[in-house]
């Protein structure tokens, strides 16, 4: 895994800038401040520990699928696609089929000083194939949104669920932490991984047609790599009234209609 800093698009030099990056990674969480944000499998299959799940959003990103999977939906032969989180200032200057949206929504999972380390060690096995970290201020959905959401625990049953390690959550039992009924305060920092566009299996811009057929035809350790794509929607919807993503609900529409091709022949 890579700890770098990524400003207005690009991948900058190792500078004091960088250092004090790296120095905050070290010391987050020393003040049970440790809140970690997921965007993607994170949503429903959630780390170890948490004693908190607050469904809601970051700005300033684009989520898209556009980062490669050798390790968990795809082998390094034949990677599958998973998502990853673009800077909205960089997405701008690429060429893209799907618009942007203003939020990206997801889950924000705090974890206890005492268990930081150990969520921390998982973590970086869990992402470790391109993606690095960063940090962003989060914001919780309204109350009534928090209220609708709940840990998809049902649909993480069938597999791990993109990601690798084992299906656990705080103490093994998804029930055993909350999920807020409640607005709270915006979180200043959340920690992200994201596969920025200078790691190897970031792949830029795809044709959606074309990797509708690449996810329908992958699959790693992890599983199907459809199965991660269709429980991400299924996830989003279950966050808040305004959690849809179009990029990702136009992948399940173009891989619905594919398969119904197939299952017709």
């Amino acid at each position: 895994m890579q700890n770098f800093e990524f400003g207005s698009g690009y991948l900058t030099a190792f500078t004091p800038k960088m250092a004090d990056h790296q120095s905050e990674i070290e010391e987050f969480g020393n003040n049970d401040d440790f809140w970690l944000f997921g965007y993607g499998s994170l949503i429903w299959k959630p780390p170890p520990h948490y004693d908190q799940r607050i469904p809601g959003y970051i700005e300033g990103y684009v989520r898209r699928f556009w980062q490669a999977s050798e390790d968990h939906r795809g082998t390094p032969s034949s990677p599958g696609r998973v998502v990853t989180l673009i800077d909205k200032a960089h997405w701008e200057t690429l060429t893209d089929h799907h618009e942007s949206t203003e939020r990206v929504w997801g889950a924000a999972y705090h974890i206890p000083s005492p268990k930081v380390a150990e969520v921390r060690e998982y973590l970086d096995l869990r992402e470790i194939n391109g993606y690095s970290i960063q940090f962003s201020p989060f914001h919780p959905a309204a109350a009534a949104a928090a209220t609708r959401s709940s840990v998809t625990s049902a649909v993480a049953s069938s597999s791990d669920d993109g990601e690798s390690g084992s299906s656990t959550s705080s103490g093994g039992k998804t029930s055993s932490a909350s999920t807020s009924t409640s607005a709270p305060e915006p979180i200043r920092r959340c920690l992200v991984y994201i596969g920025l566009p200078s790691n190897p299996q970031f792949l830029g811009p795809q044709e959606p047609e074309a990797l509708a057929k690449k996810i329908l035809e992958s699959k790693g350790p992890s599983g199907e790599n459809r199965e991660y794509l269709y429980n991400l929607e299924t996830a989003l919807l279950g966050l808040s009234m305004e959690s849809a993503d179009k990029h990702v609900s136009d992948l399940v529409r173009r891989c619905r209609a594919l398969e119904e091709v197939v299952a017709s022949e």
